[in-house]
């Protein structure tokens, strides 16, 4: 195999960036803002108006709402009462950098109306021109998703940073309190602090000394006729989730099972010993194989006996004291990549084993009882390393989850791919003692095919006649870059190689120096003088492995991809739609085929679970759950039915109009598909007559008659159409276009949406040319709820809203947030993260929601842009942020600042809940305070997850009256008992009725909770809500808003530029709009992260993402 001395890099290959990165979000001043009266500064005004801002009668006393200009300007600060929740540690840790705020960044705004003396005051108004965020929404398509166990990674142990313990909401400090100086006067420094992964575990001399300062003894507030008393913290050390407030007592109880299955405590300690491997290798496998030679030469001798278990890195775990607590052993490892024909490669290695700790499982026992708050995450981690190691030797480990042939039919998936079967599992700590979850997985492997068969099939042609173009080589290097090949042409040596990349140029041309005279053979010459092969398909490039200053050239020719390989990086639709094909199973099914693995895994048998007396049950948990009834919705009384009891999870638009139907008086249709002019037209007249028939008052006529257009000119159309609209209507606004586009559309979708929210400023509803020829009423009808609430209309509400009767949230203004941060696909390094938060904008309704979106740096989770300040160079330290910009924008709606904040967060993983509470929960307090002294509104922070394994079955599935027509359980099944947290406040709910496949409950766990909810009043209103989600007459699987906040982050991508994606190919040629003139922020990597393009205030003002 040729090897080349030193060769330039054949262009940069991305790194993927670490997935914790510091958050680098602009540091926000210390404190709250000084009354209006006392110390403010004086601004200019920089439109042509003042801002005025009248005094709004606040209980015996009047308070003077900030005068703004923009962003708040903060006063500097000084020794004051302060409100915010975290203490100067966690500035430091997860600290914002202050910014300048360039003269195209940050939000602009518009004068208000003048509030004659005595009404409602507001606060600033958010207007035109803003960069950097906005909101976003439509998602191409709809349809309930199907659970896809792709082999996710479990989270890892919760590492608790040193803050103070959260049991409380900090309203304010003592009037005393000194705020933590920086080291610049008047703002925070713009250091970074370091990245949340490396969260200190022991606190340090100043952090304690800071800490002993928060001396807490804020007053009682009357919150909705309760008080609430501000308890100071316990402890600097860790973070205490609320306490399960009892289980829930309302609806209808049954019982369930689960696939969880009981697992028996071991008696006795467990050691955990250190071990180092010398020469450090970075792979499991080389690890795994050198202790398995340490343990079979050593067992019954240096060992005494002990079966230890091994995670693969730098632990090692037994059940009882090795006889030494220090020793070195020495073991040479034959390398089994070569043949047996030749002398195979022999490798040393020096193995030093200390003692180092006792896993206690008093403690664990202590906590599963609920005795103990703090769950002692070593001994659940050494009992979860012990299970998974009789697997991890057996099949392919990828994450929690373990595949192999072995298991399962392959299944072929398209371009190369295959399904492999497996099982996920997990020990978890519950009510009924330990439990292991057994899932069932699948995921997307590479098939162990020759290099030149696997491309023909990822082409989808012949790729040994003629040459590659650039989009067919850059397609095959980015699918496989990092995968292993073995070489097939020196019998059996097959030795293994990851590929780094493909040269540029084909086989027949490459050369390398092959002496230090730098004489050149070619890579062809090389294979045939040395081997005696003669290479065939010379005009394809090589493979280059090795690494880039030592590049090896293999034809591909000669290479076979390895098997057991998953691939991690993005499927397409087609492949999507296959391995759906193979997970999706009927609830009976699927527990069966768990049933079959927890048999086939013979955990009885388990050496090394006998090792360490680890007995697991052979049967599914046997649950108790209750089935909370569906609420009564509200609809327009000029229909024949005025309210709706929903049936098993859904209902329909039958007898019934929209309880606020949308006015669209100038709209116009663009039709980029083959469809023809007629029948299109006829769609659009249908479409517009079941709008008006649904409640909606809207124009027959378009404004313009339908336009064709070709799916590339997408710019040019929308542009010419909106031109032309614009010099008829005059001094009017186009309120709806219609889009009629391919059923295969690309980036069509993309663009489209890109240039309507963020440059004309046009609400847009998008059909696909399959549905235009159908015209079902069915699809008809779900169009016009979406385009209803896309106009700024209320499809339906909760009758208990309208009647005031959903506890903690209509006695009292009451704003429901939802948040979610959506990362890129595997194998895009280099684009940003997508943040994107919603807000209730109607209250007591709470059904309308606004929503803005942030870009940030690559795979951070912690929500940058939830509040910040940056430095402006005339008014000092301006406050700004997605939560006090949706505050403001419900004070205007409703005319009232809510005084309550639930805030239900998507996409967290456990090992992140400490470090996302203390971030998020900081950014709300310092929101509310910057609007006004002394607003602390309780908070409900509840965290949303989706992806686990936890699934419920019908205790009987044959019992017709509890499953729904897919064979799941009924949807409002909530479970709050054994397999949930043994001490703290989640529930499982199963909000939507089953289409296909297995439903997936949604798991709630609340992080922090003001308001003091009771189990049945948080369970009613999240399954209440999911009653009220705008796109179809089904009840939803997730609460509203973080569904909501998933489809604004899903829609931001559209708005990237083609170099912030690796995928350009959503914005194919088309630059982007806003970003020019735009400071960037710089993570502290130093990486640049550009802000989105702003959406126009026009759309901004409706739910246009549903």
């Amino acid at each position: 195999m040729p090897r080349k001395k030193k060769t330039p890099k054949e262009g940069s290959s991305a790194q993927a960036q670490s997935s914790q990165q510091a958050p680098g979000q602009p540091q926000p001043v210390p404190g709250q803002p000084q009354p209006a009266q006392q110390g403010r500064p004086q601004h200019q005004p920089q439109q042509s108006q003042a801002l005025h801002l009248h005094q709004q009668q606040e209980g015996p006393s009047q308070q003077r709402w900030p005068s703004l200009q923009g962003h708040q300007a903060l006063p500097q600060m000084t020794s004051q009462p302060g409100f915010l929740l975290t203490q100067p540690v966690l500035q430091q840790e997860v600290g914002q950098q202050t910014q300048t705020v360039g003269a195209s960044q940050g939000t602009s705004y518009i004068q208000p109306p003048q509030y004659q003396q005595g009404a409602p005051k507001p606060w600033p108004f958010p207007g035109q021109g803003g960069q950097g965020r906005g909101r976003v929404g439509e998602v191409q398509g709809s349809g309930t998703g199907y659970g896809i166990s792709m082999g996710s990674h479990g989270s890892a142990a919760a590492l608790k940073p040193p803050f103070l313990d959260l049991h409380q909401a900090v309203e304010s400090y003592p009037a005393d309190y000194q705020q933590p100086a920086s080291t610049e006067t008047g703002t925070q420094s713009s250091s970074h602090g370091p990245s949340s992964s490396s969260l200190p575990i022991d606190t340090s001399s100043q952090m304690e000394k800071q800490l002993e300062k928060l001396v807490l003894e804020g007053p009682k507030r009357e919150i909705g006729g309760s008080s609430l008393v501000l308890a100071p913290p316990v402890s600097s050390k860790s973070v205490r989730f609320p306490r399960r407030p009892g289980k829930g007592q309302k609806g209808i109880k049954c019982l369930v099972k689960a696939n969880h299955f009981f697992t028996e405590l071991p008696d006795g300690d467990l050691h955990q010993y250190d071990v180092t491997i010398t020469p450090e290798v970075t792979s499991r496998v080389v690890n795994r194989a050198v202790m398995e030679q340490l343990v079979i030469r050593n067992r019954d001798t240096h060992l005494g006996r002990r079966l230890p278990a091994y995670d693969g890195r730098k632990s090692l775990y037994t059940a009882g004291a090795l006889p030494f607590t220090s020793k070195e052993f020495t073991i040479v490892l034959i390398d089994a990549d070569e043949g047996s024909s030749v002398q195979r490669r022999e490798r040393e290695f020096k193995v030093v084993i200390n003692f180092a700790a006792r896993a206690d499982l008093h403690h664990l026992g202590e906590f599963l009882s609920g005795r103990q708050a703090d769950a002692p995450q070593e001994a659940l981690q050494v009992l979860d390393i012990v299970l998974r190691e009789l697997p991890t030797q057996r099949f392919t480990p990828v994450g929690r989850s373990f595949f192999s042939p072995e298991l399962g039919r392959r299944q072929s998936l398209g371009e190369g791919l295959e399904s492999w079967r497996g099982f996920y599992q997990s020990i978890r700590p519950t009510q009924m003692g330990l439990s292991l979850n057994i899932d069932i997985s699948s995921t997307a492997f590479i098939e162990p095919l020759p290099v030149i068969q696997f491309i023909t099939h990822l082409l989808g042609k012949d790729v040994t006649v003629g040459l590659l173009s650039d989009t067919d080589r850059v397609k095959i290097k980015k699918v496989l870059r990092g995968i292993k090949v073995e070489v097939t042409h020196r019998g059996n040596m097959r030795r293994k190689y990851r590929i780094i990349t493909l040269t540029s140029q084909p086989t027949q041309e490459l050369m390398f120096p092959v002496d230090e005279n730098s004489t050149m053979k070619s890579v062809v010459g090389y294979f045939n003088e040395t081997y005696g092969i003669t290479i065939r398909h010379a005009q394809l490039p090589c493979l280059q492995v090795g690494n880039q200053q030592r590049p090896n050239y293999l034809p591909m020719e000669i290479c076979k991809i390895v098997e057991g390989q998953r691939y991690s990086k993005k499927l397409n639709d087609r492949q999507i739609t296959a391995l759906l094909k193979v997970t999706c199973q009927h609830p009976q099914e699927r527990e069966e085929d768990i049933k079959k693995t927890v048999r086939q895994n013979a955990y009885h048998n388990d050496k090394y679970a006998k090792e360490f007396g680890i007995k697991i049950s052979d049967e599914l948990a046997s649950v108790e759950a209750r089935i909370l009834p569906a609420p009564l919705l509200k609809y327009h009384d000029s229909g024949r039915e005025k309210d709706c009891q929903p049936k098993v999870g859904q209902w329909n638009m039958m007898n019934k109009r929209m309880v606020d139907g949308g006015r669209v008086r100038y709209w116009a249709c663009i039709n980029f598909s083959r469809v023809q002019e007629i029948p299109a037209t006829v769609f659009c007249k249908e479409l517009a007559e079941m709008c008006q028939i649904s409640g909606m008052e809207f124009n027959l006529q378009p404004v313009v008659p339908l336009y064709p257009s070709l799916p590339n000119q997408v710019e040019s159309a929308l542009k010419r159409v909106y031109t032309t609209i614009k010099n008829r209507l005059r001094d009017k606004e186009l309120e709806l276009l219609i889009a009629i586009l391919p059923d295969n559309n690309g980036p069509l979708y993309g663009e489209l949406k890109r240039i309507c929210e963020t440059d004309l400023g046009i609400v847009s509803q998008c059909c696909l040319s399959k549905h235009v020829i159908k015209k079902s009423k069915q699809y008809l009808a779900n169009v016009a709820l979406k385009i209803n609430v896309k106009v700024g209309g209320r499809n339906t509400v909760l009758v208990d809203a309208l009647k005031r009767k959903i506890s903690l949230v209509t006695d009292v203004p009451t704003i429901i947030f939802g948040a979610d941060v959506t990362h890129p696909h595997p194998g895009e390094d280099t684009c940003p993260s997508i943040a994107a938060v919603v807000a209730s904008q109607d209250w007591p309704e709470v059904t309308k929601y606004m929503g803005l979106v942030s870009a940030q740096p690559h795979r951070q989770e912690m929500i940058e842009d939830l509040y910040k300040v940056v430095q402006d160079s005339k008014r000092g330290p301006v406050a700004g942020g997605m939560i006090r910009d949706l505050l403001i924008s419900f004070r205007n709606a409703t005319n009232q600042k809510p005084r309550r904040i639930i805030f239900y967060r998507d996409g967290v993983s456990e090992g992140q809940f400490y470090q996302v509470l203390l971030h998020e929960l900081d950014a709300i307090r310092k929101a509310c305070a910057s609007l006004e002294k002394d607003y602390q509104p309780p908070v409900t922070f509840i965290v949303v997850q989706k992806r686990h394994h936890t699934r419920l079955f019908a205790n009987n599935h044959r019992n017709k009256t509890m499953v729904d027509h897919s064979g799941n359980i009924l949807p409002g099944t909530v479970v709050d008992s054994e397999i949930c947290h043994p001490t703290e406040f989640d529930f499982y709910l199963c909000s939507h009725a089953g289409i296909q496949g297995t439903s997936r409950p949604a798991h709630y766990h609340v992080l922090w909770d003001d308001n003091k909810f009771k189990a049945d009043e948080l369970q009613s209103l999240t399954n209440n809500l999911c009653y009220t989600y705008a796109r179809c007459t089904r009840s939803v699987s997730i609460v509203p808003p973080a569904f909501y906040a998933h489809l604004a982050a899903f829609r931001a991508r559209f708005y990237m530029d083609p170099e912030m994606s690796d995928s350009g190919s959503l914005h194919s040629g088309i630059p982007g709009k806003s970003v020019a003139g735009s400071s960037a922020t710089r993570t502290a990597t130093g990486a640049a992260v550009r802000p989105l393009p702003a959406i126009k205030e026009n759309v901004k003002r409706v739910m246009f993402y549903c």
